[in-house]
């Protein structure tokens, strides 16, 4: 089984982001606007999708739709669509900031996905940038790719970054008083908005794990395994800890360290709750 996994991290627009419902009060300044936000910039890369082994879009003009509390959004001009494979439909919808939705249905051979496209054909003045432009839903594809690399669960967020760092601090996982993992040698890894996670060596491991068939995929790290923890008391927890045995280039660093990760465990640094 193979997730993807959409990260709950800040950008500009969710969590904490200077954009989202939720903007920190530590600021100097106040912007001006409507309580949900847009933001439209160019996204720097070519992208392509395949579906039925074809390509049924691809952009050197994509733009990133940043909207109050959602993920970023990634639209095309209608031109760089392939526009033989997506079938106009009755389906609409309205949407108070940016207008009246319209929807295409994409088709190869005898392959349909249903409403996979939209676009805002006369979007409201304040956001009329829109027109032109069409979004076609992440999931509706095969495949794809940010230049010749195949990317996974969304596009990666430029106002999103992930650092990974080696460390001394002392981090021990417990499932109650039972000591799970332990290590004075752990990477600590940073990804915006979220709470640090610390990655362990496997021999840092004390209690037996078993592999499991679920996998997640992250655009920023790559595709996770993931572990059942047994404990020494019969009792286990289900895929409570997760590698990646391959990440991506850029966190190449935590390749085969384990994280670890589940209501009934907790993690202590240095002593004191992670």
């Amino acid at each position: 089984m193979v997730l993807a996994r959409v990260a709950e991290n800040m950008s500009l627009t969710r969590v904490a982001g200077p954009l989202s419902p939720t903007a920190p009060a530590t600021v100097n300044y106040v912007i001006d606007g409507p309580p949900h936000k847009l933001l439209m910039h160019p996204f720097p890369r070519r992208v392509r999708a395949e579906f039925a082994g074809r390509t049924v879009l691809d952009t050197r003009r994509g733009v990133l739709l940043h909207e109050t509390a959602l993920l970023p959004r990634l639209y095309v001009p209608e031109v760089d669509l392939d526009a033989t494979a997506f079938v106009p439909t009755d389906h609409t919808t309205h949407c108070p900031f940016k207008g009246d939705a319209t929807y295409r249905s994409l088709t190869v051979g005898d392959r349909t996905v249903e409403n996979a496209l939209w676009a805002y054909p006369d979007p409201k003045p304040e956001a009329s940038w829109l027109a032109g432009y069409a979004s076609l839903d992440w999931d509706a594809a095969d495949a794809w790719f940010d230049e010749d690399e195949q990317v996974y669960a969304h596009l990666t967020d430029p106002f999103t970054r992930v650092d990974i760092r080696p460390t001394s601090r002392h981090v021990q996982v417990l499932a109650g008083d039972v000591l799970v993992a332990e290590s004075h040698t752990p990477l600590v890894l940073t990804e915006t908005g979220l709470p640090a996670r610390w990655y362990l060596d496997q021999d840092d491991v004390r209690v037996p794990i078993t592999a499991t068939d679920t996998h997640t995929r992250c655009p920023y790290k790559g595709e996770a395994s993931y572990w059942t923890v047994e404990l020494p008391d019969g009792s286990t927890l289900t895929d409570a800890a997760w590698s990646y045995p391959t990440p991506l280039p850029e966190s190449s660093r935590i390749a085969g360290r384990i994280s670890f990760l589940h209501a009934d465990l907790h993690t202590l640094v240095d002593g004191e709750p992670a």
